[in-house]
């Protein structure tokens, strides 16, 4: 009997040995010809990678016998860029316009469609995105993370705003008659009471961020005009900051980019009607421009501008000088291309309209990697290839520093450790 009970424990502790046995850790040996750190370019250094982090950078690297090397020959190592203004629940305007995305596409289309685009997304180079607003659906974008983060869909890492805020009969959809009641693509809140209750609602469904809109074209003649007064921005601001979140606006007139700016914002989101004063405002209190370029591009183009072959519409002419000044300028530039407007996988296209615009190519790869990831609080984790970072690592064919259109030609993507693309 004792024999027994003694097989018996012998037993239950190999057992137990074998269930709760550490899997071997996994390694990976990286060797590009060059590697952009986020910051800087350097030449035949080599990247070890242990599980989901980056292990050791640098000419050589000491890697157990089990590291699987990769080699990547004339292809350059980057951190996975990071999109700063993206909607996966939209798709091209060229294909349905937004009005009939948030009317007549179901939630389930529009959820279908998101996972697409998350999937093309990380393919692309692209391994996390400040989702701003999922523009009618809801909080799905809290949805489409968890299943990210499960595993269940491939996609980017997501900073994700849920239901953009606006100001009563500011927003649309609009095209039917005033007396219905249609869906609007935001959240409609007004007053300090009404704005507080919808942040503090927005942060328990799992907002990583707010976006609100402090202008929109509600004004005269469908001119744009701010939508919320100084005080209803700070109390966005003052309820968010105190649960560790930022706030980010849309602002395209003067007088909306002023009032955000006093209010204490994070980001500016495309900054169209920016003034010099305006650019020393944002300077001053270390707010950053998201220019959105590529999407205005794809707009104009949408409604009949042949790129290449006619000229250039004057409001892209002024965009490019309002680019330019805010460069001159010295404030933050981050690269967000309002993706959903264009094809999602098509996120370089900003980065090309960058350097298009005046930006050096180093500049732009900063602006995707470490920049980005400074101005979303997130440098800690990822947008650099640092040791004891998160393994979100990318190759491309050919030197992006001296060809931007380098970032297209994708050659490997892995993020948190695990490759999607080789």
């Amino acid at each position: 009997m004792h024999r027994l009970k003694l097989l018996f424990l012998l037993f239950s502790l190999f057992s137990s040995h074998l269930l709760f046995a550490q899997t071997p850790d996994s390694y990976y040996l990286l060797k590009p010809d060059r590697v952009f750190d986020g910051e800087e370019m350097h030449t035949d250094w080599q990247v070890l990678i242990k599980n989901n982090r980056i292990e050791a950078v640098g000419p050589t690297t000491d890697a157990p016998r089990s590291a699987e090397v990769v080699e990547l020959r004339g292809q350059t190592l980057l951190p996975g860029l990071i999109e700063g203004h993206s909607h996966l629940f939209l798709h091209p305007y060229n294909e349905t316009p937004w009005n009939d995305q948030v009317l007549k596409e179901s939630r389930v289309e529009r959820v279908a469609r998101a996972t697409v685009h998350a999937r093309n997304t990380l393919l692309a180079g692209f391994t996390t995105v400040r989702d701003l607003g999922t523009e009618g659906a809801g909080y799905d974008d809290v949805g489409l993370r968890q299943a990210i983060a499960k595993g269940v869909v491939p996609g980017p890492r997501m900073l994700i705003a849920t239901r953009a805020i606006v100001a009563s009969g500011s927003y649309g959809p609009k095209e039917l008659s005033y007396e219905l009641e249609t869906p609007i693509g935001a959240a409609v809140a007004d007053g300090l009471e009404g704005l507080t209750r919808e942040v503090r609602t927005q942060l328990g469904k799992g907002a990583d961020l707010i976006k609100v809109y402090a202008d929109y074209r509600w004004g005269a003649n469908g001119a744009a005009a701010p939508t919320f007064t100084i005080e209803e921005l700070r109390k966005i601001v003052e309820v968010a900051g105190a649960a560790g979140r930022p706030v980010v606006a849309h602002a395209s007139t003067p007088e909306g980019m002023r009032r955000a700016i006093a209010a204490g914002v994070s980001t500016i989101e495309q900054g169209d009607g920016a003034t010099p004063a305006t650019y020393r405002l944002m300077k001053k209190h270390n707010i950053a421009l998201c220019p959105t370029l590529a999407a205005g591009d794809a707009l104009a183009q949408y409604r009949g501008w042949r790129k290449g072959v006619l000229p250039e519409p004057e409001h892209l002419q002024e965009k490019r000088k309002n680019f330019k000044a805010a460069l001159d300028a010295g404030v933050t530039i981050l690269m967000d291309g309002d993706v959903g407007v264009f094809p999602h996988g098509d996120n370089a296209r900003e980065m090309e309209m960058m350097a298009a615009y005046g930006m050096k190519p180093l500049q732009v790869l900063q602006a995707a990697t470490s920049v980005n990831a400074d101005a979303f609080k997130i440098g800690d984790a990822v947008g650099r290839i640092k040791p004891g970072l998160l393994a979100d690592i990318i190759a491309v064919e050919g030197d992006p520093t001296q060809d931007i259109a380098s970032v297209r030609n994708v050659t490997l993507v892995m993020r948190d450790g695990e490759i999607y693309r080789r």
